[in-house]
């Protein structure tokens, strides 16, 4: 089989014995000087190129516009002679080609200069008849007109002859990237939803010395639902920022969900369907009930992809946009179905909760030891003015951080409800702890958070609030049993 080496033929190779000169030439310069020549012929080519690329352009705007005058002319004569021409003096046109040299005239211009050169062949032949006259400047119409095309024919017959020679040889400007493999990793799988917080119960105990029970506790946080279960802690699931978008989206806008879910890669994970129903039930509690509705119709939808397989998601939404009936029954009917059961134990819940107040999960503050009680500094207002720092250690405290800080202090007390200020300002566990009772159980748990950050709780021994569940209240008070009953042996 013969083999084809044509395409090699535009490869412009050279070596020493191409080169001939005189012998009292040096042959690197010749060397160099035929490189040179090679180059210089080929920027001129390139710049000739460009330059009848632009003679072409001018030249087909230029055409365009004159044959207008001209069928103009044939059929008005010297009166649409002369209103092109007025109107190319009076009211210009700021086109020109683009050709970026400074002097470079416009399109209008170019038109009034050939017309001028019409009107002065004409007078030049001295015709004074009106008919002779347009007859005369029609025909030196038309023949500038031909010469203008001739000229565009030979200029497109000049560019395909030089842009043939340029393609005859392979110019380093003829390189370019045929094909690229590049190796993108795929994102990371999202995690999945975590519990992020927890929600402990706790079964109080009957102890036979309540006292020495008292005295071993430390500084708490106890979560006090009186309740005859002792399950385990149970972990509820919270909403992310996209979920929580997600679940604002309306029912039955398929459309927006399938797109929501193309673009959040990590609404669609494990953990995401029982965040959505939690976020159902504390809104179902707050009232909410359309926004719980639509917690109920996102975390399903996002169920049903889950169960229909790998490729879920595309098969649940594009059945939705086939409108099969059926379906939509079904997924639908499974919304309302799901709706009416939590709206029935939020119900019960609530009416559960107005029929044993007492019974609900709060939080209490309980000192450790009554000698050693728990007191809250409450600031009497914001930083004044003149500040002024004494006593030992002080030499290093910056003013301006003291005054920031006394300041934190009192936007936090100030962000506190009335109700609550004026529990802090009495200053006693008996006067705060009924105002924490009456909140939720997130709402306290940021409060003492707060209050212990800004300073305002102040422990006597130095330490810290403790949150104790309910397993660890049950372990100390049995132990404070053993003791005692060691105690008493003795």
């Amino acid at each position: 089989m013969p083999l084809n080496y044509s395409k090699w033929d535009q490869l412009e190779l050279s070596d020493d014995s191409d080169i001939e000169g005189h012998p009292n030439v040096d042959k690197k310069s010749l060397i160099r000087w035929k490189q040179r020549d090679i180059h210089e012929k080929r920027k001129a080519r390139k710049a000739n190129i460009a330059n009848l690329r632009y003679q072409l352009e001018i030249n087909g705007v230029m055409c365009e516009r004159l044959s207008k005058i001209l069928a103009d002319v044939k059929l008005a004569g010297r009166s649409a002679y002369n209103a092109a021409l007025e109107r190319l003096k009076t009211e210009p046109s700021s086109d020109k080609p683009p050709t970026g040299a400074d002097n470079q005239p416009t399109y209008d211009q170019m038109i009034e200069s050939v017309l001028l050169i019409i009107r002065d062949e004409v007078k030049s032949q001295d015709v004074e008849d009106g008919i002779n006259m347009d007859e005369a400047l029609v025909a030196a119409f038309q023949a500038h007109f031909d010469q203008l095309q001739e000229a565009g024919v030979r200029f497109e017959a000049e560019l395909e002859q030089e842009e043939r020679e340029q393609q005859k040889k392979i110019t380093s400007e003829d390189l370019y990237e045929g094909w690229d493999s590049k190796y993108v990793p795929p994102k990371p799988e999202p995690a999945p939803i975590v519990p992020t917080r927890k929600v402990t119960k706790e079964v109080q105990f009957e102890t036979l010395n309540p006292k020495a029970a008292l005295s071993s506790q430390a500084p708490e946080i106890i979560p006090a639902e009186p309740s005859a279960t002792t399950d385990d802690d149970e972990s509820l699931p919270e909403l992310t920022p996209n979920l929580r978008e997600f679940s604002k989206l309306k029912i039955k806008d398929y459309d927006k969900s399938w797109q929501f879910i193309q673009e959040h890669r990590d609404i669609f994970v494990p953990g995401a369907t029982d965040a959505l129903l939690v976020e159902a039930f504390t809104a179902e509690r707050r009232g909410e009930k359309k926004y719980a509705k639509q917690c109920i119709h996102q975390g399903l939808l996002l169920q049903y992809c889950d169960k229909l397989g790998k490729d879920g998601v595309n098969l649940f939404f594009k059945r939705m946009a086939a409108n099969e009936k059926r379906v939509q029954y079904v997924f639908l009917k499974d919304v309302e179905d799901t709706y009416t059961h939590l709206a029935t134990r939020v119900a019960a819940n609530i009416a559960e909760e107005e029929a044993n107040p007492n019974g609900r999960e709060t939080i209490q503050l309980m000192q450790e030891d009554p000698l050693k009680p728990i007191t809250f500094d409450v600031p009497d207002g914001p930083p004044p003015e003149d500040i002024r720092l004494e006593g030992p250690g002080t030499e290093t405290l910056d003013i301006e951080e003291v005054r920031r800080a006394l300041q934190a202090r009192w936007d936090v007390f100030q962000s506190f409800s009335p109700k609550l200020q004026e529990a802090l300002k009495v200053g006693t566990l008996e006067a705060v702890n009924p105002v924490l009772a009456e909140m939720d159980v997130i709402e306290a748990e940021e409060v003492v958070k707060l209050v212990e950050m800004a300073g305002i709780l102040s422990l006597s021994d130095g330490g810290r609030v403790r949150d104790m569940t309910g397993a660890n209240v049950e372990e100390e008070i049995v132990e404070e049993e053993i003791v005692e009953e060691e105690m008493d042996e003795e």
